[in-house]
């Protein structure tokens, strides 16, 4: 054999062994943007990125899907004054919730941040300044994002932040979602929300209730906007119709630490 094709030969079983290498030791989750599909009512969707997969950086989207147990979260990026309401109807229904704040929110609304810490919620960090976290691939940029955050919680309540982090807008990266571990956070997604963020746009009563009780699900982490009139005007309601329906309430502590059940 020629030495010429001795070294194509060598060549492309390098390159061969190249390509195999990068297939496994490359990404495990893509960036992109946090969806959803339902293809069964009642039981949890498809995500993304799989529950083992987040889990293997301290992510969630899933909580313990063997029991009918909900796990409530609400965004807010601003007040607008749904929010008391909304704190009523959980003080009512003796339901924890997690609220993931931007820093202009806990400036502008201290009195309900500590509300909501004096009535047994997580406060959640959702960045000082809300920006597409997926693009910061500094370490640094990242931290401070959410370590500007914390400071001001602890000032402004007095005590330290737990540690739960919701990208916002749900963009995500792998590189992320490592950073974000390394701070020791936890990054929560959702499996169950609803279009209830546009104020010029807000859903029925109706339409709400057969979303957010139709497509209810063991382990459901709920994503709700704090914005949202809809949400106060029948947060009430819905919550009587999920114990009705045999669900409890839970907070983002007792998502399951071991191996992930789906």
């Amino acid at each position: 054999m020629k030495k010429i094709d001795i070294a194509i030969i060598v060549l492309a079983i390098v390159l061969c062994g190249v390509l195999l290498f990068m297939s496994f030791s490359g990404e495990i989750l893509e960036t992109g943007n946090w969806g959803l599909s339902f293809p069964v009512e009642g039981q949890p969707p498809a995500g993304p990125a799989s529950v083992s997969d987040l889990k293997k950086f301290d992510g969630y989207y899933l909580g313990n899907t063997e029991e009918k147990v909900i796990y409530l979260t609400f965004d807010a990026g601003y007040e607008n004054g749904c929010t008391p309401e909304i704190l009523d109807a959980l003080k009512k229904h003796h339901a924890p919730a997690a609220f993931f704040l931007v820093g202009n929110y806990i400036e502008k609304n201290a009195d309900l941040v500590r509300r909501m810490v004096e009535e047994g919620h997580i406060v959640g960090n959702h960045t000082m300044h809300h920006p597409d976290m997926s693009k910061l691939s500094d370490f640094d940029a990242f931290s401070k994002e959410l370590s500007d955050l914390e400071d001001l919680y602890q000032k402004t309540t007095g005590q330290q932040m737990q540690k739960f982090y919701r990208p916002p807008q749900g963009i995500y990266s792998q590189e992320n979602l490592e950073m974000a571990q390394k701070m020791g956070y936890k990054t929560i997604f959702w499996s169950l929300a609803y279009a209830d963020w546009d104020n010029n746009k807000q859903p029925s009563h109706a339409h709400a209730m057969e979303k957010l009780t139709g497509r209810i699900h063991n382990g459901a982490v709920v994503l709700l906007h704090a914005t949202s009139k809809t949400n106060a005007e029948i947060l009430d309601e819905l919550l009587t119709k999920w114990e009705e329906m045999g669900y409890r309430f839970a907070p983002l502590t007792e998502l399951p630490q071991g191996d992930p059940v789906i």
